[in-house]
């Protein structure tokens, strides 16, 4: 892989980095901060919202959960949920101007039930026309695939499987949560940058975890990065909060490697497997140096507003599926505003098509891919406390935006159901 070579084609390698540049789309960003600041005023004017208010149904599928190591906070049970309500609070503030109003419906499904039933139940009241999916990849096709759910549009912010962009992609679904590859394809473009190009990896035992390893491996065969060794942990049945030091020395050994990358989804180990590697190396992957489409670091482009406002509401740091959440409610409300209209038909058309854009506290114009509806978007890479990074890094070009060299390339997909 060699500098001075730009991107054409769909083929992705590294070039010159060139300067930084501020998209138009990105001053939108700042118009919503304007926006809201004038909602603050005590004298705002704006129109009452007419008719029945837009309804945006959330679904959830409960998830169970290991218990979390070394007293780290464990996953909230509203994370998602408190991101929809967010959004639902800002379409109302912008939508009031245009005589628009918003309503979230909500309904959480425990382990072991039925969606699709839950889902057969909403509808009897009339089919729902939007509807934000936090749920696995199995449940995700199951809505999509009911009777019911033929003329709705489902915004996917859990489920991060690169498959639902891929063959099993469906021609209303929408997602917002970015895929694996889109997460794995954020940190080897830094590691490449950073030419730290051999990783040594340690995948844990769940089938995320596999998966989340096989994302790796295509993103170093893309950018040109080395698998140099792989090796397996389980953490069931020891306490590796006493034993790390021995137990990491031994799965971390191997040729001369500049990371080790870990793919542990549930946190089970890969949080304990930080400084006690065989040789000094940094941990990067699901712990230690980790890509997230948002984290408490994130700061710019008018980004500590978005969090504080989070943080008031919920009473807790804004997640990733929060994040996803938002931005889920925050484009139907986009494309209403827009059209000043609360249409479903042409509110769906608009998100589908290929004008729509949408401001995420990023600093780019967000849109949805025509091919297989997957929301480009920028990623960060992060350390506890610190962004270390924002990709696309710097280099990795692009011949339409360079927020397709994350994930899967129009070429690349194998999705049908949307014309691609």
């Amino acid at each position: 892989m060699q500098a001075g070579v730009m991107l054409m084609a769909g083929r992705r390698t590294r070039a010159s980095a060139p300067g930084r540049r501020i998209v138009p789309g990105a001053l939108w960003i700042f118009a919503l901060v304007a926006i809201l600041g004038v909602l603050a005023a005590p004298d705002a004017q704006a129109l009452s919202p007419t008719g029945e208010p837009l309804a945006i149904q959330y679904i959830e599928r409960r998830i169970e959960r290991p218990s979390p190591l070394n007293n780290e906070d464990p996953v909230p049970d509203d994370e998602g949920l408190k991101g929809a309500e967010l959004g639902i609070r800002d379409s109302n503030a912008t939508g009031r101007f245009v005589g628009l109003g918003f309503a979230l419906k909500t309904t959480v499904v425990e382990p072991g039930a039925d969606i699709r039933a839950a889902f057969a139940e909403i509808a009897k009241a009339g089919p729902p026309r939007f509807v934000v999916v936090n749920a696995p990849a199995d449940d995700v096709l199951a809505l999509t695939d009911s009777e019911e759910g033929r003329d709705t549009v489902f915004l996917n912010i859990g489920a991060t499987d690169t498959r639902l962009r891929d063959g099993d992609c469906r021609a209303r679904l929408l997602h917002v949560i970015p895929s694996r590859d889109m997460l794995a394809d954020a940190l080897v473009q830094l590691l490449v940058f950073k030419r730290w190009t051999r990783m040594l990896l340690v995948s844990g035992p769940n089938p995320g975890d596999g998966l989340y390893a096989e994302a790796l491996r295509r993103s170093a065969r893309k950018f040109g990065a080395k698998v140099v060794a792989e090796s397996r942990f389980d953490a069931h049945g020891a306490d590796i909060r006493d034993s790390a030091l021995r137990e990491f020395a031994l799965v971390t050994r191997g040729p001369e490697h500049d990371v080790v990358a870990v793919a542990d989804e549930l946190g089970e180990f890969g949080t304990n497997l930080v400084f006690n590697t065989a040789s000094p190396r940094p941990v990067v992957g699901t712990q230690g140096l980790t890509p997230a489409a948002w984290g408490r670091a994130v700061e710019a482009w008018a980004a500590v507003q978005l969090r504080e406002r989070f943080k008031k509401l919920a009473g807790r740091s804004m997640l990733p599926v929060d994040w996803a959440g938002w931005m889920a409610v925050h484009a139907v409300g986009e494309a209403a505003v827009q059209l000043k209209s609360g249409d479903p038909a042409a509110i769906k058309a608009l998100m589908l098509g290929p004008k729509f854009e949408v401001g995420g506290f990023k600093g780019r114009s967000l849109s949805f891919r025509s091919w297989n509806g997957q929301l480009r978007q920028p990623l960060y890479l992060l350390w506890p406390g610190a962004v270390v990074a924002a990709a696309p890094v710097e280099g990795f070009l692009h011949r339409r935006t360079e927020l397709d060299t994350l994930g899967l390339d129009q070429p690349e997909s194998a999705c049908k159901a949307m014309g691609g």
